[in-house]
């Protein structure tokens, strides 16, 4: 089930350089990308890349022979401190693999994954988080 959890922090401000990789204005989320990397990695998740793309940033995470990712979005206009919307990437709840030949049931990878960001998330003091829905909050 998709939940996307609202942040707010000065943790993660806009890096040198980043406003060159962003392909549309404001979606920045460069630090928070490289942050959840880390931190997704200590909990034993394979994470080979971050990258910039339409709409926010892209944590790629590999689930054996499922790859998906985590998604983070820039609230437009957002000034220090700048507020970012985290989500799975999964876009349906089963996912067709074709090593196996068969779809793959994904609600538990993203159960998994959205119960580590909420944790990761609620562990650092330096984040608040403002939210927690169903609905894309911007």
């Amino acid at each position: 089930m998709k939940k996307f959890i609202h942040i707010k922090s000065d943790k993660f401000p806009i890096l040198p350089g980043e406003e060159e990789e962003i392909i549309n204005e404001g979606m920045y989320g460069k630090a928070l990308a490289e942050y959840l990397q880390e931190k997704l990695t200590e909990r034993d998740y394979t994470v080979p890349f971050v990258c910039a793309e339409d709409w926010g940033w892209w944590v790629e995470l590999v689930f054996g022979q499922i790859r998906s990712g985590a998604c983070i979005y820039a609230m437009p206009d957002a000034k220090d401190p700048i507020e970012y919307v985290c989500t799975d990437g999964f876009k349906s709840e089963r996912k067709w693999n074709w090593s196996s030949f068969r779809f793959v049931d994904t609600k538990p990878l993203a159960s998994k994954l959205y119960y580590d960001l909420t944790e990761i998330f609620q562990k650092d003091q330096e984040i608040q988080i403002v939210g927690i829905s169903d609905d894309f909050p911007f």
